[in-house]
Order: C-alpha cells, then sequence, then structure tokens
C-alpha cells in the first residue's frame, strides 16, 4: 500500500499535464468551439469517468432486455482492441478480433438487436441507421468522454466501493476525466452494490456524490446465475460450497466477483489478466496444466462471460482436451423502487422525444 502511494505521488506531475489538456477540450465543447452532433432519434449513453470497471456492459444488457421487445434498438460500441478499423455491423459468427469482446457478446446474447462497432459515434450513427432506416433507439457503449455525439440521455456509472469522487485522474489515478465532468450526466447509477440493501449507506453516497437538482442517483448489484457450459447453454451446474474452482479473468475490477464466488464455492486457484486480455497458446496450455493438478473431484473452471468470448478462438484446444469451462451469467438489479423508476424515466424520454 506504501509503495502504491509513492507511486501515485510521483505520477501526479504528469496527472496534471493531462488533466490540463482534458479541461481544455471540455472547455472548447462548452464553448462550441467544437461540436457535438445531435440526432433526430433517440440516443442513450452509457459511461463512466474511470477506465473499466464500473459494469458498463451489464447495464446495456439490462437497457436491451427493457427495450428490444418494444422498438427497433441498435447499440454502438468502439470495439476495443479489435484489428479493424471503421463501422462495421458485427455479426454472430464473427470472433473477437474483429467485432470486440462486448460487442460480439450482446449479438450473440440478443441477436434480434443490430449491433454495431465504430472508433467515431458521429459517423457510425448514420451508417447504422442507413442500415436500419426504422431504427429508433441507440444505445451508446462507454461514450461519455465522445462529446462528438450529444445523447438524450447521459448515464454515468460509478463503482459503490471505488467512487469518483475518491479517486484522481489518470496515470496516478483511474480517471479520464475531472470528477466535475459528472454534471454532463442525466443520471447517475451507483453500481457493485451489496446486494443486501442494509450493508450500504445510500443517503452519505449521495451526499458524497452531491448531484445536481436535474439529476437522479439510483443504486444497482449483480445477481448472478447458474453457470453454463461455453459450448451448451443448458448444460449448467450449481454453485455450492464443494465445487472446486479454477477462475479464469481478465476484467477490470474483480473484487465483487471474487467476493461473491468465495462464500458460494471453494476457489481453489485464481489466474488474473489485464482487461480485454487476448488468451494466447501458451496461456491456455498454462490453463490445463493448472486445472491438471489442482487434483481434486467435481472441478470446474469459471469465467466471465466476456473472457468467454475470448477464449472461443481456441474452441478447438479446448475440445480436444475437454476442459469444462463455464460462463458464470450475471444480470443487474435495482435497489428498493430503484429499478421501477429507472425503468420509467427511461420509458418516458422515448415516449416524449422530439425531433
Amino acid at each position: 500500500m506504501f509503495r502504491t502511494r509513492i507511486i501515485q505521488i510521483l505520477l501526479l506531475p504528469f496527472s496534471l499535464i493531462y488533466g490540463v489538456g482534458v479541461a481544455f477540450r471540455n472547455w472548447m465543447y462548452n464553448n462550441d468551439l467544437l461540436k457535438g452532433v445531435k440526432f433526430d432519434l433517440p440516443v442513450i449513453s452509457v459511461g463512466n469517468l474511470s477506465v473499466g470497471g464500473a459494469g458498463k456492459t451489464p447495464h446495456i444488457e439490462y437497457l436491451i432486455i427493457l427495450l428490444k421487445d418494444h422498438i427497433q434498438l441498435g447499440t454502438m460500441s468502439r470495439g476495443y482492441k479489435r484489428k479493424t478499423t471503421g463501422f462495421l455491423e458485427v455479426t454472430g459468427m464473427m470472433d473477437a478480433e474483429t467485432s470486440g469482446d462486448e460487442p460480439l457478446q450482446f449479438k450473440r446474447k440478443f441477436p434480434e438487436v443490430a449491433v454495431s462497432v465504430s472508433e467515431s459515434r458521429s459517423l457510425g450513427i448514420p451508417r447504422l441507421v442507413g442500415l436500419y432506416p426504422d431504427m429508433q433507439c441507440i444505445l451508446l457503449d462507454d461514450a461519455f468522454q465522445h462529446r462528438g455525439v450529444i445523447p438524450g440521455k447521459n448515464i454515468l456509472l460509478t463503482d459503490y466501493s471505488h467512487l469518483y469522487t475518491r479517486d484522481f485522474l489518470l496515470p496516478s489515478g483511474r480517471l479520464r476525466e475531472w470528477p466535475s465532468a459528472a454534471k454532463r450526466a442525466d443520471i447517475i447509477i451507483v453500481t457493485k452494490c451489496p446486494s443486501d440493501p442494509a450493508l450500504m449507506d445510500r443517503e452519505a453516497v449521495i451526499k458524497e456524490l452531491k448531484p445536481l437538482p436535474n439529476q437522479k442517483v439510483y443504486f444497482s448489484y449483480y445477481e448472478y446465475g447458474h453457470p453454463y457450459y461455453i459450448y451448451n447453454g443448458n448444460q449448467r451446474v450449481r454453485l455450492n460450497p464443494e465445487l472446486n474452482v479454477l477462475l479464469v479473468s481478465a476484467i477490470a475490477g474483480t473484487d465483487y466477483l471474487t467476493q461473491y464466488l468465495e462464500k458460494h464455492t471453494n476457489v481453489l486457484k485464481s489466474l488474473s489478466f489485464e482487461d480485454h486480455h487476448d488468451f494466447t497458446n501458451h496461456e491456455m496450455g498454462q490453463l490445463k496444466k493448472v486445472y491438471d493438478n489442482m487434483g481434486v473431484e467435481n472441478r470446474i473452471i469459471l469465467t466471465t462471460e466476456k473472457d468467454a468470448i475470448r477464449m472461443d478462438k481456441h474452441r478447438t484446444f479446448l475440445h480436444q482436451e475437454q476442459l469444462p469451462v463455464f460462463a458464470l451469467p450475471l444480470r443487474v438489479k435495482f435497489h428498493g423502487e430503484d429499478g421501477d423508476l429507472f425503468d420509467e424515466e427511461i420509458r418516458n424520454y422515448l415516449l416524449e422525444f422530439t425531433v
């Protein structure tokens, strides 16, 4: 901890230089020297101030489930770490290197939704609408900093255990903007809260965030389902204290996940990688070696749905070695009346939308 603090102090001058650049860019937008584009259809942005780990993907999925049966819906992401460029409509037959892991996850889980990737949202949205002229709403994934598009509803996420008010700018901290940028949000969702509301201090968090009068604050948490075999969704296992788990994760902020698994399984081993890590052949070999050396019965390899998307490039190896890789599904839930109020706010935005 002491060493980490020293490193943060040493990096502080670079954070201040970075912060000046970010502030100047925002000043340009705020004073119309740089202009964002506003589209004549509803656009909902979901993002955060920090670098990963706040739960953008599960909250996009929550919105997809809320809206997909009622309107023509599309999503647009940057396609982080994909090896392609420009606008691309995502199909379920693609791989993560082509589309990025999160967009491919959206498409495979919700094939009826138009999923796309584009570095420039302002250029990508017209392309997506051109393909789907009846499009009624677009969800922008991780677009809070992309001010080239002015969303009709701007949703900001912040992790309950790592509120943006307690962080600092890159590289000393994990913030991509000054905390004051939160004023651009219409909705603030405090994510990864304890599932038991008695374990959280709602009022203290709201007081710390200091929302503006026009901003609504909601509190969400994750509800985990039964893990499923990644090549047969009907083959599932129940988590229990006798289940021996080799956890493989390459996501930002694993504390919430590991704390849950420690309560419900016997986690014997954990292999952790950086967020969006591209698993190599060597690492798959190491995975098999660790799994073989566990030396216990009733064991599985457990990973997240996003990591399973990237592991799929090693499908042949996983089949040949008969490695039982299971994905742990999750869904967003809201505390108390927050779910109903959030759903109502989104529906009202769509119903009241005017060009």
